[in-house]
């Protein structure tokens, strides 16, 4: 995540829609707990994985397999405030 914490998300997640709000993912998520003003360019540097498993079946051809295919996607945020209420 680039603050130097690892979040590993297993299955699909939750779709997003606007009546979630600003609210945390129910199943996977991050939440950064210092600004990025100490990071180049003010910003968290990270790389997004993705992982998918397919298993597959042809019955009619009598053949099946599976395969593992894997992206990787480089990212940046900007964190620029966070507040903490106790």
């Amino acid at each position: 995540m680039g603050d130097g914490t690892t979040v590993t998300c297993h299955g699909p997640g939750t779709p997003y829609s606007a009546d979630h709000g600003k609210s945390t993912s129910p199943d996977c998520g991050h939440r950064y707990e210092r600004s990025a003003a100490d990071q180049p360019d003010g910003r968290y540097k990270g790389t997004a994985t993705a992982t998918w498993t397919v298993t597959w079946t042809a019955p009619a051809l009598n053949d099946g397999g599976m395969f593992t295919e894997t992206r990787q996607t480089a990212f940046s945020v900007r964190v620029g405030e966070v507040q903490v209420l106790n």
